[in-house]
Order: C-alpha cells, then sequence, then structure tokens
C-alpha cells in the first residue's frame, strides 16, 4: 500500500494491465505455449517478449482512460470485465469478437442467470473483486488536463520506444503467429471486449433511426377469389439447434420421430449468417446477405416482414427467446416469455408450446393474408435440461450443471438432444394445426436455426466463435418446410422436384426470397438466383 500511496495516474492503469494481462489470459498463454512446440531458451524468450508487448498495449489503451473522475470506474469495470471474460475464454472455449460482444451486450436478463455460476463468481472474486479493492484505496494523483495529456502521449511514445525493436527482433515470429493463429487476437483479454465495445458504441450510435423502405411495390399476383382460402406462412425461427443432431438429416438417434411421420422437407446442407441470435436474427430476415450484412445496416433497412406488410399480409411475431433484435419492430409483437399457463410456464420459463398457445384463436379472428415468426427458446445453453418438459427426456443420463465442463459428453448430448426432440413435437404440433385450418389457409411451414451449438468438441462450448474460426457444429443449422396440398396446388410446386434439390447448399441468405417466392410475392427487391422453390414451381 505505500507504493500505492505514491500512484499516478500512469502508474494505476499500468499496475492494471499488468495483472490483466499475467493473470486473466490463460487460455491465451496456454494456446500460445502450445503453438510453439514445447519448452526451448528460444521459445521462452519469444513468450516473454510477447508478455511485454502485451503489457505495454494493454497500458497503452487502459492510460487513456485515466482521467479525473471517470479513470477509476473505468479501471473497476475493466478489471471485473476481465474476470468475467478469463471464466469464458478458459472454460467454454469463447473467443470475444465484435459479434460475441454484441451478442453478450443484447442477451437477457434470464439467460446471463443460466451463465452465472460458483467458478464464474470465484474468477470475478479472485481476478476482479480484489485488485478493485486496492483500487478503491489507492490515491491516483492527477495532474492539471495539460499535463495529463502530456503524461499520456509519453506513455505512447515511450510504449513504442520499447515494443518495436522487440517487434523488430521477432518479427518473423509475429509475423507467422499473426497469420496462422488470426484467432488468438480474440482471447487477449481486456483488449477483446475493449474493442468490442468500441465497434459496438460506434454501430449504435450511427445507425440511421429510420429505416429505409425497400419492397414498397410489392405484391401477391394470385390472389385468392372470394371466399376462398388465403394465404398463411408461418417462419419458426429455432435457437441453438445444430444440424448435426436432427435424424432427418442422417443423425443416428431418432430425434426427430415426430416429423418423420409428416410429409416435410429436410435441407440437409444449410449454413448460417452467424454464430450468434443478436448478429443471425436480423441477418436472415434482410436482403443484405451475410457478405453485405452488418447490425447497423440492418437496423437503417427493411427486411423480409415489412415486404410482406407492403404485399398485404398481416405480420404477427411471437417470442419466446430474447426478442426479436430489432427485426419485428414495425409489426405486430407478442412476448410471451413471461406468459403464466400452469402447464407451460411452471418452471420460471415457458415451454415452446406456448408459442401455440391461443393461435388458433388467432387464425379465427383473421380475414387476410397471413405471416408469422415463431421464435423458440429451443436449445439454447448451457441448461438444456430446463429447455424441455420432463416427459420428453428420451435420452439418459442428463447433465443437470450449469459447469457444461463438469459433465461427461455422453450426459451434456443426452440433454442436447432431448431438446431436439422437443422441437421435433413442437414443430408438428403446428403443422397439425395448419392442416385443421386447410379450409381457409393454403399454407406453409419454414423452420430454421439461427445458429448451431459446440458440445465439448475441441474444448468448445455453447456458441458465438467468430464466423470465420466457428466450427461447423456452429454453423450447420437444420431447415425444414412443409406445405399444405392447397399450396401446392395453388403455386404449382413440385415436391418431388423439390425433394430432389434439398441437398444443394443453402444458407440464410435463401430464406427472405424463398419466402417471397413461394407466396408469390413479386417485389423488385426479390432475386430468382437465391430462391429455393423456383427450380421447382410450374408457372
Amino acid at each position: 500500500m505505500r507504493f500505492l500511496t505514491r500512484s499516478s495516474s500512469t502508474s494505476v492503469p499500468f499496475l492494471v494491465a499488468l495483472w490483466c494481462v499475467a493473470l486473466c489470459n490463460a487460455a491465451f498463454w496456454q494456446e500460445l505455449w502450445e503453438d510453439r512446440g514445447g519448452f526451448t531458451f528460444a521459445n521462452t524468450a519469444f513468450v516473454a517478449s510477447v508478455v511485454v508487448v502485451a503489457v505495454l498495449y494493454v497500458n497503452l489503451q487502459l492510460s487513456l482512460l485515466t482521467f479525473r473522475g471517470i479513470g477509476r470506474p473505468l479501471l473497476a469495470f475493466v478489471l471485473l470485465a476481465s474476470a468475467v471474460v478469463a471464466y469464458f475464454t478458459s472454460n467454454l472455449g469463447a473467443r470475444i469478437d465484435q459479434a460475441m460482444f454484441h451478442n453478450v451486450v443484447e442477451t437477457n436478463p434470464s439467460e446471463t442467470a443460466e451463465l452465472v455460476t460458483p467458478r464464474l463468481l470465484l474468477y470475478v472474486l479472485g481476478l476482479g473483486v480484489l485488485p478493485v479493492v486496492f483500487l478503491l484505496r489507492a490515491p491516483i494523483a492527477y495532474a492539471p488536463i495539460a499535463t495529463e495529456i502530456a503524461r499520456k502521449l509519453r506513455v505512447a511514445g515511450w510504449s513504442a520506444l520499447c515494443a518495436l525493436p522487440i517487434a523488430a527482433f521477432y518479427y518473423a515470429d509475429y509475423a507467422s503467429l499473426m497469420r496462422n493463429h488470426r484467432e488468438l487476437r480474440f482471447l487477449i483479454t481486456p483488449t477483446n471486449f475493449l474493442n468490442g465495445t468500441r465497434v459496438y458504441l460506434r454501430e449504435r450510435y450511427t445507425a440511421p433511426q429510420v429505416a429505409q423502405p425497400i419492397g414498397l411495390d410489392a405484391q401477391g399476383l394470385r390472389p385468392s377469389a372470394p371466399g376462398g382460402p388465403h394465404w398463411l406462412i408461418v417462419i419458426v425461427v429455432g435457437e441453438t439447434a445444430r444440424a448435426a443432431n436432427f435424424s432427418l438429416g442422417g443423425y443416428g438417434r431418432n430425434t426427430n420421430p415426430e416429423l418423420a411421420a409428416q410429409d416435410v422437407l429436410y435441407f440437409t446442407e444449410v449454413r448460417s449468417c452467424g454464430t450468434s441470435t443478436a448478429v443471425s436474427l436480423p441477418c436472415m430476415f434482410s436482403d443484405l446477405g451475410r457478405e453485405g450484412f452488418s447490425p447497423s445496416r440492418a437496423a437503417g433497412r427493411e427486411n423480409l416482414l415489412d415486404v410482406l406488410a407492403h404485399a398485404g399480409f398481416e405480420v404477427l411475431w411471437r417470442d419466446n427467446d430474447a426478442g426479436c433484435k430489432g427485426t419485428c419492430e414495425r409489426v405486430e409483437f407478442e412476448n410471451l416469455v413471461r406468459s403464466t399457463d400452469p402447464a407451460l410456464c411452471s418452471t420460471g420459463e415457458c415451454y415452446d408450446e406456448i408459442l401455440l398457445a391461443g393461435l388458433q384463436e388467432r387464425l379465427d379472428r383473421t380475414n387476410r393474408d397471413l405471416a408469422i415468426v415463431l421464435h423458440m427458446h429451443g436449445s439454447h445453453g448451457p441448461g438444456y435440461q430446463l429447455r424441455y418438459p420432463p416427459a420428453f427426456e428420451r435420452f439418459t443420463p442428463v447433465c443437470r450443471t450449469l459447469e457444461l465442463g463438469d459433465c461427461s459428453h455422453e450426459a451434456l448430448v443426452n440433454a442436447y438432444d432431448n431438446t431436439i426432440v422437443y422441437t421435433d413435437h413442437v414443430l408438428a404440433q403446428t403443422i397439425e394445426l395448419l392442416k385443421r385450418n386447410a379450409a381457409r389457409f393454403d399454407s406453409g411451414l419454414v423452420y430454421v436455426s439461427d445458429h448451431g451449438e459446440s458440445l465439448g468438441e475441441d474444448g468448445l462450448y455453447l456458441h458465438g466463435m467468430p464466423y470465420w474460426m466457428a466450427p461447423d457444429e456452429q454453423t450447420h443449422v437444420p431447415m425444414i418446410v412443409w406445405t399444405s396440398e392447397g399450396l401446392r396446388h395453388r403455386r404449382g410446386l413440385d415436391w418431388a422436384a423439390l425433394s430432389d434439390c434439398r441437398n444443394e447448399p443453402a444458407s440464410h441468405d435463401n430464406l427472405f426470397h424463398s419466402v417471397l417466392g413461394l407466396l408469390d410475392v413479386r417485389t423488385s427487391v426479390y432475386k430468382p438466383e437465391l430462391d429455393l422453390f423456383r427450380g421447382c414451381v410450374r408457372d
């Protein structure tokens, strides 16, 4: 504490940087050491150089935050956040890029509560609270603002002066590391989440406040005859369902017993737009495509739901998850998360069958074409065992702890597979509902998951990896299509021909245009080359 009594606005950020780099980056140091291939003098010297460069760089970042009035709370936040990030990178294999940060910020309280485990609290206490106590007790000697700015410039100068010779000496090693292991930059704490914060704030506060209209010319060219059936499309957004565990796609366990008895098509090679709901959900309803998508661009542009509304459809979003991420802002929205149905919501959250509660009554009140989105809670982890009613626990034993690394792989997969069995049931029940309304609606159902999930493969859990390095388990998603006989006849849809195409590569990019094509909505924003049904329709 004697040292701390003499601390300045430059020494405190340095101590925080040293603490974070040394103690909150276990996953980074482990991967770096393994990449070097063992203990040698050269390897040890290189890793030591990385320590020095990392401390200098983080110190430079933190020193820019340390001004009178804001320095102490911001440094406290960095310490606490670094402790949390250290837990997720070390225990769940997480990588913190901008998309992951976006997803974290938009996670709802119930999802956050599932992630709070005793081990996480120990990380926060030991790596976060303890140094914060010292930080709060340390008097920081601030100088006048001009002197403070001069100090920051000196810190930047000394950091560059020290780092450049090291980088030059080990240039080949650093170049190889950055070229072959770009993912390591998402492990360096606190740089990873500080950069994520900067990008998130920039996109959030520079996004247009009014969405640019698209598809204002949308119209259906085959309207129903007076008194005839209306169009009805149900788009079911799955949550965290990976294609690898769907028996319709060849999985060895029968996780789709009810859908197997329905006349559905399962598309086997569908890729998600992102690895988190915050990215994939707005992306799949956008016409931008994955390559052109960014959260700010999507926020400033209308989407599929708006185009359907322009074409005369009533549009309804029913949600049992974390909201629509801005996608449904201009259509009717029903939040069913806090419903009080005693049979479906007795555990503190609602099972996904709540999405069907009262839906028949809504159909009875409708006398127009209708588009409905059902957003499932699906297979969201880590509490997989909470996502399905006890009657659907087909595979045992199951993982019942939120510390996924403490479960055997078998128990973890069992719990996850049970969520898929329940999703199968909810989808089959939705199809039965549409069949019962065949006299009034020519209907179709499209189910596609927002992203997949890792279940311990290669030490990874949950989802949210940077897309370019994400494993197949997080990007390969299931897609299921069903249509009524009335819709097939009305659209001239060749079901057998479509079945022959279901193994072709597809992605979330196809959803926007395929739904418009299925419903015969013509508009200038429609791209027939992205319509999965286009080659199977007899005009």
